[in-house]
């Protein structure tokens, strides 16, 4: 039986009832001039809707164009054309006294925290108070306030260079938020921090976008990042979106090279050396065919190749494969070698249960 509205949780309301964007770019292109006065193409034909409360990763690798879009979603350049959007403000169009009363709205997180290290930890947060005109007392309860959120109160009067990476990040964090943005940006947050700090920092930012409904817009060139946190996902590449969706159909099937490039090395996909120096795109006497097998959702943790053996008597070697969890939902990949004889019966059977396969070359 389904629960009353009134008794649906805010988390839950906002899964049945479509939230408005709260950031959308409309065609976006930025082109830049280059030293010889050539131009430079930066984006191009960029279209991204953030939904209100939603947690948006945008992935690519360096010099694709990210840096690019989040400087122009928090205003700092403007699209050659195109709109840039954010709660409900052309942000290209806004008078520059609009646009830093805008920008309030708009909190920002660095790959390198970007603290004066002339201030304390409380002085770093206060920092957007005092600009925007905050009483002290205002200031002193919400650098407080922010403070507990990110676990740093003992840390208030503290300088930066006494503080660990991870205690800076957090020091950076509570800072965006300072004059309650509803959109937080955050531009390789995690990529300058070890494997547990980021883990870390990203339950802090689950959190926030839990607790207070934040949206967030991640840029990261870090697949971990997007798949612990995000629900969205847009992959660029050449200043161009060339594949978005949900995150968990975008890694589980990748329809555009430069995803799939992404995931390659990915544990469980990436062939062991000894088989990938041995792969040939033509089959050979007594060789094995080499697939990989995508498992989703409920598929996850199915026997399939027990199965394969005990109804077709088919023994596959296992080469590589792992069991994961996307956006909260099982996968996993195997590669296998079955005997060329049976690869036919194999592909079949194993679509049959609505596995994804390819078929990634033969083995001696």
């Amino acid at each position: 039986m389904n629960a009353p509205l009134g008794s649906l949780s805010d988390q839950a309301l906002r899964r049945l009832v479509p939230a408005e964007s709260i950031v959308r770019l409309e065609n976006v292109s930025k082109v830049y001039t280059g030293r010889t006065g050539a131009p430079v193409p930066a984006l191009e034909g960029i279209n991204l809707s953030v939904p209100q409360g939603a947690v948006l990763g945008v992935i690519g690798r360096s010099g694709a164009g990210k840096s690019t879009l989040i400087r122009l979603v928090n205003g700092l350049e403007k699209p050659t054309s195109g709109r840039v959007i954010v709660d409900g403000a052309d942000v290209a169009a806004l008078p520059e006294s609009a646009l830093r009363h805008a920008r309030r709205s708009i909190g920002m997180i660095f790959q390198h925290f970007n603290l004066l290290s002339s201030r304390t930890a409380a002085q770093n947060i206060a920092l957007p108070l005092e600009v925007a005109g905050y009483d002290k007392a205002a200031i002193r309860a919400r650098v407080d306030e922010l403070l507990a959120l990110v676990g740093l109160t003992d840390k208030r009067d503290r300088y930066p260079s006494e503080l660990s990476g991870g205690q800076k990040q957090r020091v950076g964090i509570a800072r965006a938020l300072a004059t309650k943005p509803k959109v937080l940006l955050s531009d390789e947050a995690t990529s300058a921090l070890d494997p547990e700090t980021t883990r870390s920092i990203l339950d802090l930012l689950a959190r926030i976008n839990a607790e207070l409904g934040l949206t967030i817009l991640l840029i990261t060139h870090e697949m971990a990042v997007i798949r612990s946190i995000a629900r969205e996902v847009a992959v660029i590449d050449g200043g161009r979106i060339v594949e978005q969706g949900d995150v968990f159909d975008v890694f589980t099937r990748p329809q555009h090279e430069v995803t799939r490039s992404f995931l390659a090395d990915e544990a469980g996909r990436a062939l062991p050396s000894y088989v990938a120096d041995r792969l040939r795109a033509e089959a050979s006497p007594g060789s094995q065919a080499v697939i990989r097998i995508g498992f989703r959702g409920p598929h996850a943790t199915d026997p399939v190749l027990a199965r394969l053996a005990r109804d077709l008597n088919i023994e596959a070697n296992i080469l590589a494969g792992s069991v994961d969890e996307i956006a909260g939902r099982p996968c996993g990949t195997l590669v296998i070698g079955v005997p060329e004889a049976t690869l036919t019966k194999t592909l079949g059977f194993l679509k049959q249960h609505d596995l994804d396969t390819e078929v990634l070359g033969h083995v001696s």
